[in-house]
């Protein structure tokens, strides 16, 4: 991955040979590096001076990593936060996401991986930065959001208002892990979050509207026991994109 312009990271575990390799590699990468060794110490780095990204360990003594997320999120609402997870505890998964974290990388990672994954946060937050998109372009698929008119390929596809909202909303957080409770909440209102039939119904009718073989989608990803990922197939730095 090439960095468009100057890139800063706060890289916060509590191992220092970890932290010492991973700003190795980031390092080499193109990033500018800073260390913080638990929440407390991020938290203060971040209210000190700013941090395009945060790569934040979930399961640290003190401060745990959701609770620091929580307070950097709270005082750096535009900084990108990648969380780092044990692999299969989706619980910690869907804590991070809840309080405020952009994705997440599972122990052990390839560092292809991380370098990948905080790279299209960045590109999330910097294009969140700017105006709001009228049409979105998304593999074969081409949303006219003022309209609320919905192209694949040549061939406009009908949606209901709920289907294209959620679509939309989906589509404007492409690559990033949406939470059962977010989606609903967003789409359908505050006083939803535990209709998880009622999302799942709506998304495989969009599937079956939008996918070229429903059963194996290639836009709307399932993250196990968190919720959905909008993928652009397009985009070779995307989760299910890449060799990991």
């Amino acid at each position: 991955m090439t960095l468009p312009q100057p890139c800063s990271v706060l890289v916060v575990d509590d191992e220092p040979a970890l932290r010492k390799t991973i700003r190795a590699s980031l390092a080499a990468s193109g990033f500018t590096v800073e260390e913080a060794g638990t929440g407390g110490e991020a938290v203060g780095a971040v209210q000190r001076q700013p941090f395009d990204l945060v790569l934040l360990d979930v399961n640290m003594p003190g401060m745990s990593g959701v609770e620091a997320c929580r307070q950097i999120r709270a005082f750096a609402p535009r900084t990108g936060i990648v969380m780092v997870t044990v692999r299969d505890a989706e619980e910690d998964k869907v804590l991070a996401l809840e309080a405020g974290a952009d994705d997440y990388v599972t122990k052990p990672f390839r560092f292809r991986e991380l370098i990948a994954r905080l790279g299209a946060v960045l590109r999330r937050t910097r294009v969140e930065a700017g105006a709001l998109p009228t049409v979105m372009q998304v593999g074969d698929l081409k949303m006219e959001v003022d309209n609320r008119i919905l192209w694949k390929g040549d061939e406009q596809i009908r949606l209901s208002p709920k289907e294209f909202d959620l679509l939309s909303f989906m589509m404007k957080n492409q690559g990033a892990p949406l939470t059962h409770v977010k989606l609903l909440k967003t789409v359908w209102g505050p006083e939803y979050g535990d209709e998880l039939e009622y999302l799942r119904t709506y998304v495989r009718m969009l599937r079956k509207k939008i996918e070229d073989d429903p059963a194996r989608p290639h836009y709307i990803l399932t993250e196990p026991w968190v919720g959905y990922r909008f993928r652009n197939p397009s985009d070779p730095d995307q989760p299910g994109n890449r060799e990991e």
